[in-house]
C-alpha cells in the first residue's frame, strides 16, 4: 500500500494531498507549479492526464521535472517546464485552473518582492481558478522571531524568511477580490518555524 501511494502521489505536500482527497480540484485541467523544484507536487497531476506546467529559477530542477514528466506523462510537452521566476511568469493572463506555490513566497526579499510574486501568479490564474500557497508565517511564534527588516525575519531554526501573518493574508484575500476555499491553517513545528496554508479562489 505504501509503495502504491508513493507511486500515485509522490512526496506531495500533505495539505495539497488533502485538497485532492476533498475533490476540490475536480474541474481542474491546467496546472502550474510556480517553483516546482524536481516536481514533488506534480506526480499525481502527471499521472492523471492534466496539462502540467512548471517553472523554477534552478535549471537543474527544471531538468529533473522534465525527466519526471517524460517518464510519467510522455505526451505532456517538456517545453511546459522552463527556467523562470515566480514574479516574472512567462505565461499569458488567465492560463491556469490551478497554481501551486509551495514553499516559495517566503523567499521574498521584501514586501515589494512578495507582492510581485503573488500578483504574477494571480495574473495567470483563470477566473474561478485556485491558488494553493504554503508559506512560512509568524503565526504562533510571534515572540520568538527577530526582524531583519523588509518583512524578513530570523527564525528559531536559524533560517531567514519573509513571514506573513493572518491579518496580512486576509488583507491580500480582500485586495485580490478572492475567497478562501479553505480556512487558513498553520502548522507549528516545535516552535522552530510555522508553515501556513493559504487557499484562494479567483472570483
Amino acid at each position: 500500500m505504501k509503495n502504491s501511494l508513493q507511486q500515485q502521489f509522490g512526496n506531495i505536500d500533505i495539505y495539497l494531498f488533502d485538497q485532492l482527497l476533498k475533490s476540490t480540484y475536480a474541474g481542474v485541467k491546467t496546472v502550474l507549479d510556480a517553483g516546482c523544484g524536481g516536481g514533488r507536487n506534480l506526480v499525481y497531476f502527471l499521472r492523471n492526464g492534466y496539462d502540467v506546467y512548471g517553472i523554477d529559477p534552478n535549471a537543474e530542477a527544471v531538468d529533473a521535472v522534465r525527466a519526471l514528466s517524460q517518464k510519467l506523462a510522455p505526451i505532456n510537452p517538456i517545453a511546459n517546464f522552463t527556467v523562470a521566476t515566480a514574479e516574472n511568469l512567462p505565461f499569458d493572463d488567465h492560463s491556469f485552473d490551478l497554481v501551486i506555490s509551495s514553499a516559495v513566497l517566503h523567499f521574498a526579499q521584501s514586501q515589494a518582492h512578495f507582492d510581485a510574486m503573488l500578483q504574477s501568479m494571480w495574473r495567470v490564474l483563470k477566473p474561478d481558478g485556485y491558488l494553493f500557497a504554503r508559506l512560512a508565517s509568524d503565526i504562533g511564534i510571534e515572540t520568538l522571531i527577530k526582524s531583519l527588516g523588509n518583512g524578513r525575519y530570523l527564525l528559531p531554526d536559524g533560517s531567514e524568511r519573509f513571514l506573513v501573518n493572518q491579518e496580512m493574508l486576509l488583507n491580500y484575500t480582500k485586495m485580490l477580490n478572492a475567497r478562501l476555499y479553505e480556512p487558513i491553517k498553520t502548522t507549528n513545528v516545535q516552535n522552530m518555524r510555522c508553515m501556513t496554508t493559504w487557499c484562494l479562489q479567483k472570483i
